[in-house]
């Protein structure tokens, strides 16, 4: 076989042990309901819709569509990145086999952190933003903190009962997140129209912000209102690059993940749009609902009535659900495959798959555990929710920005892929991701994000204490990467493989 490339990457069979691995059964639906269902329009708006009429007003929704085309030539980046190295781990994989192994321990304890963080974040939503509309009670910070770590649980322990069950679940939630939100954006607009209600002047508003200096880029550690606006985009249309964290359970991943990317982010981008428009026409006087902690939901029960905005509320949790269930899932791929490889806290342990469920269940109950211990610190807080989403922002973009430029430095000595190519579009879309990423970096020097930038300080600093354990016992060399073998031996297998044989868990 001719010689495709100089990065090498881990087999789909490290070490040998079929207890060590993972089932490959993950459907092309499946893999891009994973990154649908991680991205979520239904938690992002209704996490950072308040959070935006608070600091750009409801003008502040047409940062939305700049957020959806950056994020798009990420994805396609990041596609290409799948398509050559599909091995479970993503990030952690990708930076250790283009770079060096102990960069990628780094660039996976950052998606560690950021995995750990976004699901404190999105559970968070369902107890915060949603659930006190649906059921008429007072949200508190104590009532949320206990409604948010019983969902956690909840997750963990379908997770570790079994991937097939899970991946079903997702791509049912995915199915009604879909129907559902194209189904409520068709109800509010009729409804609103037909009660005349609908006021797309709103569409214009600064609301309480003031105008002047509305669209400055802003000071040293200050960002223009309009701007900020960006950041519900951005706490909203990320993770779409999780679908490359199931890269071994993955059918042909070279070719199903680059697409499940790139498919959830404009199909989620034009949905998110509309929900917006819909949902600022329809506030009635913007600056009423600006100090509100759950504006779209009092949208929809106001518009809709109680019987049918109730139940579409519903549908909301099971998606917010959804994407809780998957950002869990991903960090407890991450954490295995890391802990495969011998490098992460307690790899003795969570490297384990279960004989009996075929699940990672200590990876997973160790990755439920961090949530839970980011959920109590951050439990009391009175801006919990903006300090949880605000640091689910920063960390991917950090995350996002390195893999991109990692590419783009690196891509000739890439193994050429059988599944996915830009072609001659590569250079553009590497110019575009990479100014769009350094505007989003740009974002976080405002005065605001100080408690974001403490998290990721400490998470960092622990980090750093570990990987100078690390290389203090094992060395430099002591990190290489376990049992390398050519990408291409990977995608050749792949196409090989009867992947109707072994019945899936």
């Amino acid at each position: 076989m001719e010689n495709r490339g100089k990065i090498q990457s881990c087999g789909t069979q490290p070490q040998g042990s079929e207890h060590d691995t993972l089932k490959r059964d993950v459907t092309p639906f499946q893999s891009f309901a994973v990154a649908f269902g991680f991205v979520s329009i239904a938690t992002g708006i209704f996490t950072a819709y308040g959070a935006m009429l608070s600091t750009s007003g409801p003008v502040g929704i047409w940062t939305w569509p700049i957020v959806v085309v950056g994020q798009l030539m990420v994805a396609f980046i990041l596609g290409s990145l799948a398509a050559r190295i599909p091995v479970t781990g993503y990030v952690y994989q990708w930076a250790s086999r283009i770079t060096n192994p102990v960069f990628g321990w780094i660039m996976g304890w950052i998606s560690f952190t950021f995995l750990a963080v976004v699901l404190c974040a999105v559970d968070y939503t369902i107890a915060s933003t949603v659930l006190p509309v649906l059921f008429g009670y007072e949200g508190t910070a104590n009532n949320a903190w206990l409604i948010t770590s019983l969902v956690i649980i909840v997750q963990a322990g379908m997770i570790a009962f079994s991937t097939k069950f899970t991946q079903k679940f997702n791509a049912v939630a995915v199915t009604i997140q879909l129907v559902g939100m194209i189904g409520l954006i068709i109800l509010l607009f009729t409804v609103g129209y037909i009660n005349n209600e609908l006021d797309f002047a709103n569409l214009f508003s600064t609301g309480k912000v003031s105008a002047e200096g509305y669209y400055s880029f802003g000071g040293l550690t200050s960002v223009g209102p309009w701007i900020m606006g960006t950041l519900l985009g951005a706490f909203t249309i990320v993770g779409f690059e999780s679908a490359a964290n199931l890269a071994e359970e993955t059918r042909e991943p070279a070719r199903v993940v680059p697409k499940a990317m790139w498919q959830a982010v404009l199909s989620l981008g034009i949905i998110g749009m509309l929900f917006l428009i819909a949902v600022t026409a329809l506030l009635g006087d913007p600056t009423t609902l600006e100090t509100s902690g759950t504006p779209t939901a009092d949208v929809i029960a106001r518009v809709l009535g109680p019987v049918l905005g109730n139940f579409l509320l519903v549908l909301v949790v099971i998606s917010i659900f959804s994407c809780g269930l998957v950002i869990l899932l991903s960090g407890t791929r991450l954490v295995w495959a890391m802990s495969r490889d011998e490098r992460f806290p307690g790899w003795q342990q969570l490297h384990k798959i279960s004989p009996t469920l075929k699940t990672p269940v200590n990876a997973t109950i160790f990755v439920g555990l961090i949530g839970e211990v980011v959920l109590a610190i951050f439990s009391q807080d009175t801006d919990a929710l903006f300090v949880l989403f605000s640091a689910a922002t920063l960390l991917p973009a950090i995350i996002y920005a390195v893999s991109v430029l990692m590419y783009a430095l690196k891509r000739k000595e890439l193994p050429p892929s059988h599944g996915f190519t830009l072609g001659a579009w590569e250079g553009p879309v590497l110019i575009f991701a990479i100014a769009w990423l350094a505007f989003e970096l740009a974002l976080f020097r405002d005065a605001s994000f100080a408690k974001p930038w403490f998290y990721v300080a400490v998470m960092f600093a622990l980090g750093a204490v570990y990987l100078t354990y690390l290389l203090a016992t094992r060395g430099a060399k002591g990190m290489k990467m376990p049992e390398l073998i050519a990408i291409d031996s990977i995608l050749d297998a792949d196409r090989g493989a009867d992947f109707s044989a072994t019945p899936a868990e």
